[in-house]
C-alpha cells in the first residue's frame, strides 16, 4: 500500500525557525544560548510531532551525516558514498565492516523507538567497536538523574555527555549517541533524531583564544552545546523542508506508476535513506524494480545516489 502524505495547513510555515531564534551576534550569556536553543527546538517539535509520511528517510540521512562524523573522529576517512554502500549493498547476514557498523548505529538510532537502558547500549557498543564498561549499567540512571535535575534538554545532555566522556575518549562516540537518545526522551518523541555527532566540530567547541577543543567539564562547554544544539535543530528543520518537497514530486507521479508492487518500493524511499536499485520483495521482482526506479528518475522524482551505472542506489 503506498502511503498517504498527511496534510497540513498550507499557510502553516512548518519548516521555518522563528527568526528571533536564529542567532545574528555573538551569544554573551547562558540565558541567550538557552533562548535561542528553546526556539529552535520548538520549530523542530513541530516537525518531529506532525509524523510525516517521509520521516524515516529524514531521520535516516541525517543519522548518516552523524555516522560520517563518527567515522571521522575514529581515524577512518570513509565518506557518505562508502558508509551508504556498505550497508545497501551487502547481503544479508553480511558484516558491514567497522564504519558501516558505525552507520548502522545511528540508523538503528533514527529507525524505532529505543530507550535508555543497558540492553540497547550494549548493542550499540558493539556496534561501534567499544569495549563494554560497567560503569555502562549506570548510563541509564545518569540518563534520569539528569532529566530530573534540569528542564533543559541542553543542559542533561551536557551532563551525561560529560560523565561518558569520562570513561576515556574512545566513548565520546556513544557519548553523542546517548545526547540524542536523552533529548528523545525529554521531548517526548517517539523516535529519536540524530544530531549532535554532526556538531562535534561546531566553532562553539572551540576555545576563545587558545581555540583548543573544550572539555566537558570546561566552564564553556554547556553554552556551547546549547548553540551546537540550536544550530542542529535549524539545519534538520530547513532540511525536514527540503526532503518534503522531493517526497511530494515522488507522492505527485505515483497514479503514474502501473507496476505491481510499487507501493513496496515507494514506502522504502520514504522510510529509508537509500534504497537498492536490485530490490526484490514478494510483490516486485528485481527486473521490475530496476524498470520502476527508471522510470521514478524519469519522472526527477529520486535521485541516484552512487553515481556508478552499476549496483546503483536510489533516495529522495
Amino acid at each position: 500500500m503506498i502511503p498517504a502524505r498527511p496534510s497540513r495547513q498550507p499557510d502553516l510555515p512548518v519548516f521555518q525557525v522563528p527568526a528571533w531564534a536564529i542567532r545574528r551576534a555573538a551569544v554573551e550569556s547562558d540565558a541567550e544560548a538557552a533562548f535561542l536553543a528553546g526556539g529552535a527546538l520548538l520549530a523542530l517539535d513541530r516537525v518531529m510531532r506532525a509524523d510525516y509520511a517521509w520521516a524515516g528517510a529524514w531521520r535516516q540521512r541525517q543519522g548518516l551525516k552523524c555516522a560520517v562524523a563518527a567515522v571521522r573522529l575514529s581515524g577512518r576517512r570513509e565518506e557518505e558514498a562508502q558508509l551508504r554502500d556498505a550497508w545497501v549493498l551487502r547481503r544479508p547476514g553480511d558484516d558491514a565492516g567497522p564504519s558501516g557498523n558505525m552507520y548502522g548505529a545511528w540508523k538503528r538510532l533514527a529507525a524505532r523507538p529505543l530507550f535508555l537502558e543497558a540492553e540497547t547500549l550494549k548493542g550499540v557498543v558493539g556496534l561501534l567497536d567499544l569495549r563494554w564498561l560497567d560503569e555502562l549499567e549506570a548510563v541509564p540512571h545518569w540518563g534520569e538523574a539528569a532529566a530530573r535535575e534540569t528542564a533543559s534538554p541542553p543542559h542533561a545532555m551536557a551532563q551525561i555527555v560529560s560523565r561518558i566522556m569520562a570513561l576515556g575518549a574512545a566513548y565520546e562516540l556513544l557519548a553523542w549517541w546517548v545526547a540524542d537518545q536523552l533529548l528523545k526522551e525529554m521531548m517526548g518523541w517517539p523516535v529519536a533524531l540524530p544530531l549532535m555527532m554532526a556538531q562535534r566540530q561546531s566553532a562553539y567547541f572551540r576555545a576563545e583564544r587558545s581555540q583548543k577543543r573544550l572539555s566537558p567539564d570546561a566552564d564553556g562547554f554547556t553554552r556551547a552545546l546549547t548553540l551546537s544544539l540550536a544550530d542542529a535543530a535549524i539545519d534538520a528543520v530547513r532540511f525536514a523542508g527540503d526532503i518534503d518537497r522531493r517526497a511530494q514530486r515522488l507522492m505527485d507521479v505515483v497514479p503514474k506508476l502501473r507496476a505491481k508492487g510499487a507501493g513496496d518500493a515507494i514506502d522504502l524511499l520514504l522510510s529509508e535513506d537509500a534504497v537498492s536499485g536490485s530490490l526484490a520483495t514478494a510483490k516486485l521482482s528485481r527486473f521490475a524494480s530496476r524498470r520502476l526506479f527508471e522510470r521514478l528518475l524519469e519522472f526527477g522524482a529520486i535521485r541516484e545516489l552512487s553515481g556508478r551505472p552499476n549496483s546503483r542506489v536510489f533516495g529522495l
